[in-house]
């Protein structure tokens, strides 16, 4: 689906109010009205990432229960578990606990399940291995929320429940012994969007404190904290959810500390990524460099392996495990390219990707570690939900699926919810969401889940689209203005780093794919007498198209700073591009 292209109006009067009143650089202050930040104060609470904007964690519902029953279980000894989820955000939220309890002398240990044996959240069978091995107290990372068998079946065993988790709420909640969540029904807590690692090290704050006595933690706390931070913003950026209010600041102060005093299993990490070579860390090393390595893991049923990477002091095990992940995320790629393939056939050859309102995909055999990756990129690519769905090469009539919005405002969960007659179980949130259904129901559901999706496109009026902060030409591109605009950072969703329009563009060279399996496009564009250097990804296949388009161009863009061996220059991301016509902003 073609997305429109929305330039926010540019309101001179604002931006020369926002000037005189912050006394910002011009291009901070146009971006900041062109995101509805009109006066000083919410200027000041948009760029200000202090420590001190984080909220008491006892503000968190369900905090004062969760923290009691765990202090009492480590003083106590009382074999403690933390159950978490398997990808980045629950392995990371899961090494922030295990690691507090453990400082604090705790008997505690982690699991955490297997995606391809085990499926997603709490595990009947899982549940009753740990109460067999002495386990009395579960907590929950990034699951557990619908649980409520589970939960009953914990209180049938004599296990203690503490779930703390940040996706949809159902109709009912668990009967846990407590639950932190920071959109519980009666809740007042301002700020819903803290991911699973964000409520995981709230709670760790509150512990501390708790055992502390105080608000202020001891010297040895204070620095788990802190370094407990890269977790929470890895986390938060892997998860993507909106980088504002308190994730802003989670996301800022943890890149910090990557920069400074990163945990051993990252510093390794780190080094085979190369990011322990570059001057500037962000939040797309973390998506671009660190998640998705992480994820492999995860993906690929091995996510005990990287909570291990993350809990482990520096030695030669944190080094194996560092290369053992890399290589995973290898292979993670080499899967994820022949399901995208086989995936991307089967949308242009069986349905109409432009037409269709959503797409509902199925293979045999296409490994499920990677089904959601694939979703998301065609998503984005066709801007409508994608569901991808991996059926059983042995036979088995269960079918399991990941699904992505594409950046739209469809509500993913909702439309599930429509079709849940359909599945055997489903859950996630409005962007993300993950399926089984018996093989034989996927015809009717494909046919059901494209009306409830069509029915938002009318109803709630969603229109794809790209929204551009301002018009900027290659002439007023340079270090000085990247460096301003990095004033916004952290980027990430719902602060998405600024697109920019520019019209009068010409191919300077024609342009080539490149990287594997020519997945991504380089070409240099000139508009005047100025070049530039731009960058595609996931995108080669715009390269014949731009090659064969006579005349000028316009762009949609993301102006970056590439560095590389100590030189810095400015290139830009494509976003979009079109053959020129007369861009008007609405």
């Amino acid at each position: 689906m073609q997305r429109q292209w929305r330039i926010i109006p540019h309101d001179a009067g604002r931006v020369e109010q926002m000037i005189r009143s912050t006394r910002l650089p011009p291009v901070v202050a146009q971006l900041l009205v062109s995101r509805g930040v009109y006066n000083a104060e919410d200027a000041s609470r948009f760029l200000d990432t202090k420590l001190i904007g984080l909220r008491d964690p006892q503000l968190l519902p369900g905090m004062a229960d969760a923290t009691d029953l765990i202090v009492d279980a480590i003083n106590s000894k009382t074999p403690v578990v933390i159950y978490g989820d398997y990808d980045c955000d629950g392995m990371t939220g899961t090494a922030i606990l295990y690691n507090g309890l453990r400082l604090l002398d705790a008997d505690v240990s982690y699991f955490v399940p297997n995606r391809l044996e085990d499926g997603y959240g709490l595990n009947e069978d899982a549940i009753r291995k740990l109460a067999q091995r002495g386990k009395k107290l579960i907590v929950t990372v990034d699951c557990g929320i619908t649980s409520v068998a589970h939960a009953d079946l914990c209180r049938e065993l004599g296990v203690k429940l503490i779930i703390t988790d940040h996706h949809t709420l159902a109709d009912q909640l668990p009967a846990a012994e407590a639950i932190v969540h920071p959109r519980l029904p009666g809740s007042t807590y301002p700020f819903g969007e803290l991911c699973g690692a964000g409520v995981a090290f709230k709670l760790a704050w509150s512990i501390c404190q708790k055992v502390c006595g105080a608000k202020k933690v001891s010297e040895s706390l204070r620095r788990y904290l802190m370094q407990s931070l890269s977790l929470a913003a890895i986390g938060t950026v892997a998860d993507v959810v909106p980088l504002l209010d308190e994730n802003r600041i989670l996301v800022e102060h943890g890149i910090r500390m990557l920069r400074g005093e990163p945990l051993p299993g990252l510093v390794e990490l780190m080094k085979l990524t190369k990011l322990d070579q570059v001057s500037t860390l962000n939040t797309e090393s973390i998506a671009f460099s660190l998640a998705p390595r992480l994820n492999a893991a995860g993906r690929l049923g091995q996510a005990q392996l990287a909570i291990e990477l993350l809990t482990t002091p520096a030695g030669d095990r944190t080094n194996q495990l560092a290369d053992y992940i890399h290589q995973l995320n290898n292979t993670r790629d080499t899967l994820q390219r022949s399901v995208m393939l086989a995936a991307s056939k089967q949308a242009k050859a069986e349905f109409d990707p432009e037409g269709d309102p959503a797409l509902v995909l199925a293979g045999v055999g296409w490994h499920q570690g990677v089904i959601g990756v694939v979703a998301g990129r065609l998503a984005d690519k066709y801007a409508k939900p994608v569901l991808v769905l991996s059926m059983d090469a042995a036979g088995k009539s269960e079918a399991v699926g990941s699904g992505r919005v594409g950046g739209t405002d469809v509500d993913l969960h909702e439309a599930l919810a429509e079709c849940e007659h359909r599945l055997m179980r489903f859950g996630g949130h409005r962007a993300a969401a993950g399926l089984t259904i018996d093989e034989r129901e996927i015809e009717a559901f494909r046919g059901d889940f494209c009306e409830a999706v069509a029915r938002q496109w009318t109803d709630k009026e969603i229109v794809p689209e790209i929204v551009i902060d301002a018009e900027a030409t290659f002439g007023q591109l340079n270090l000085e203005v990247i460096k301003q605009i990095e004033m916004l950072a952290p980027f990430g969703c719902g602060n998405p780093r600024p697109v920019l329009y520019c019209g009068g563009v010409e191919l300077d060279q024609p342009a080539r794919r490149m990287g594997g399996g020519d997945r991504h496009l380089t070409v240099n564009l000139r508009q005047g007498s100025k070049v530039i250097r731009a960058v595609a990804f996931s995108a080669g296949d715009w390269c014949d198209q731009l090659n064969d388009t006579d005349g000028q161009i316009e762009i949609a863009y993301r102006p970056v700073i590439n560095e590389f061996r100590g030189f810095r220059k400015v290139e830009i991301h494509l976003v979009d591009w079109r053959p020129a016509t007369s861009m008007a902003a609405v």
